[in-house]
């Protein structure tokens, strides 16, 4: 349970939805307009009140489920790929990749002009490959394989932490290259790159824009009821699976 939050709560960060209500200062949204955002701890529900800037409105191309995993993941992604000033002539080490955070990151920084590196389980190495990443399965002599594959590594985003943060700061990257959303505490003991910048609307617009043209795959893996969201949690306890759970 996160710090500062006792039980019961609403779980959930990533929304979409129609407006049903707005304030009275509120002038770029309507009722009845699909949206989406992201509040932490209050989005899986019926209901929820959010600050209009932390607000997008969904294009007609996505579908609200396809929206939902864009409020908030494919935020913290596009974050992480700009705090590790990824760009042309990089070759960035995605551990996790086959995830929400990690394949959005690995889409971004390929649109930056990165080579990207993924590790994923055996099932989701076609998968990486089909968004133009080099997979690798994780697990055994995975460091030999990294450096046969990139001698070169210049950043790491580790979305897994554990052995992965281990065999991360063992590869000979700059600390300030690597980040990690996979062990947060460890990671800023360890001096590691901080994932910082603003999730809100203006992000959130651009990327439901570049979903719609096409440009950014929202994968989605399974869509649960909300009378069933226990399974839902349960199947995310698994730790296994690509892109994300609605």
């Amino acid at each position: 349970l996160p710090p500062n939050l006792a039980l019961p709560l609403t779980t959930g960060n990533e929304l979409a939805g129609v407006v049903a209500a707005i304030g009275p200062d509120v002038t770029d949204f309507a009722v009845a307009e699909r949206v989406a955002g992201r509040r932490a701890f209050g989005a899986a529900a019926e209901f929820a009140v959010l600050p209009a800037v932390d607000l997008a409105k969904i294009p007609p191309a996505l579908s609200f489920a396809q929206a939902a995993t864009l409020s908030g993941t494919a935020q913290t992604a596009d974050t992480a790929v700009e705090s590790l000033d990824i760009g042309t002539g990089d070759t960035l080490l995605i551990h996790g990749a086959a995830g929400g955070v990690g394949s959005f990151a690995a889409q971004l920084a390929l649109a930056r002009g990165a080579v990207v590196i993924g590790t994923a389980s055996p099932e989701n190495q076609d998968y990486l490959r089909a968004l133009g990443v080099i997979p690798l399965v994780y697990g055994e002599d995975l460091a030999q394989r990294i450096a046969a594959t990139a001698p070169l590594l210049t950043a790491i985003l580790d979305c897994a932490g554990g052995e992965a943060l281990d065999l991360s700061m063992s590869l000979g990257v700059p600390h300030q290259r690597i980040a990690s959303l996979g062990d947060i505490a460890r990671a800023r003991q360890l001096g590691l790159k901080s994932v910082e910048g603003v999730r809100d609307g203006k992000r959130l617009s651009r990327l439901l824009a570049l979903a719609a043209a096409g440009k950014l795959h929202a994968e989605v893996r399974r869509v649960y009821p909300l009378e069933h969201i226990v399974l839902a949690h349960r199947e995310l306890d698994t730790g296994h699976g690509r892109g994300k759970i609605v």
